[in-house]
């Protein structure tokens, strides 16, 4: 029973397809060994602000694991975060819809090449109505909600210095509470988190890291649950900072409206 409501909580196992229907914290700063009173948590919410005003590039790895197969998703373009605009392509090899294209512009997010969507046709949905139907996954890979989620690590310590992709960066380790795992989670998958925390008598034990460099930028993000062996494993780097960022929208004629659109693809 404990392993049935984790696997059902990370949604780990890859849908056959996609659709689209027609129509929608804080933090406690933890102690470190080196200087016991700092507020780490500060340092982190302050470096993803730093990139909320920048350009970028995201490079995300999504790892999901039922604790006999693996999956692995890549979400990879760049984004204006502080114009909220980007462009993103998903990929999943070997699903049977391996790739999708999205686009953020306007407070809507267009996807193409979805299941239900002829040729050259994008989904257009709210960007603010977008919902999370896994764990650990962001409504329609928005880049900006695994940002929201980092800023309210809890019980935060700092680990040391690393290299990140050549750029050297202080890491900085907490855990996400229920309320920052469970933003914008669609109700079923939300029942299913809740119940599965309610039989474990604790918040799931959810691992999020953050590196920053010497800017005072987020470099990468990285948030993790296992337990039993499933799970899911999400990783995000920032790069390219200032470069810029060029996104149209769709044309109207070649949109339609959907309110979800679903699929281990989309989040």
């Amino acid at each position: 029973m404990h392993r049935t409501l984790l696997l059902a909580a990370a949604g780990v196992m890859v849908c056959s397809g996609c659709s689209t229907t027609e129509s929608a914290a804080g933090d406690d700063a933890g102690p470190s060994a080196a200087s016991p009173s700092a507020d780490h948590g500060s340092a982190v919410r302050a470096a993803v602000t730093a990139v909320g005003k920048e350009t970028a590039r995201i490079d995300q790895e999504v790892e999901l694991t039922d604790g006999t197969d693996e999956y692995v998703l890549t979400v990879a373009g760049g984004f204006d975060f502080a114009g909220d605009r980007g462009r993103i392509t998903v990929e999943l090899p070997g699903g049977a819809i391996s790739r999708t294209d999205e686009i953020f512009a306007d407070g809507r997010i267009y996807v193409s090449g979805v299941g239900g969507l002829d040729e050259g046709t994008w989904g257009s949905v709210p960007r603010d109505t977008a919902e999370a139907h896994y764990v650990l996954r962001a409504p329609l890979n928005d880049p900006e909600h695994v940002l929201r989620q980092i800023s309210a690590m809890r019980q935060v310590r700092r680990e040391g210095e690393e290299t990140v992709d050549g750029v050297r960066a202080t890491h900085y380790r907490g855990t996400l509470d229920h309320d920052t795992l469970t933003l914008r989670m669609a109700d079923d998958t939300r029942k299913k988190t809740d119940d599965a925390r309610d039989l474990l008598g604790a918040d799931l034990p959810v691992f999020a890291d953050a590196w920053v460099d010497d800017r005072g930028r987020l470099v990468r993000a990285r948030m993790d649950l296992n337990m039993s062996g499933a799970g899911s494993t999400v990783t995000m780097d920032l790069s390219d900072f200032g470069t810029p960022v060029r996104v149209t929208a769709p044309e109207a004629e070649a949109t339609v409206g959907a309110t979800d659109v679903t699929g281990i693809l989309m989040g």
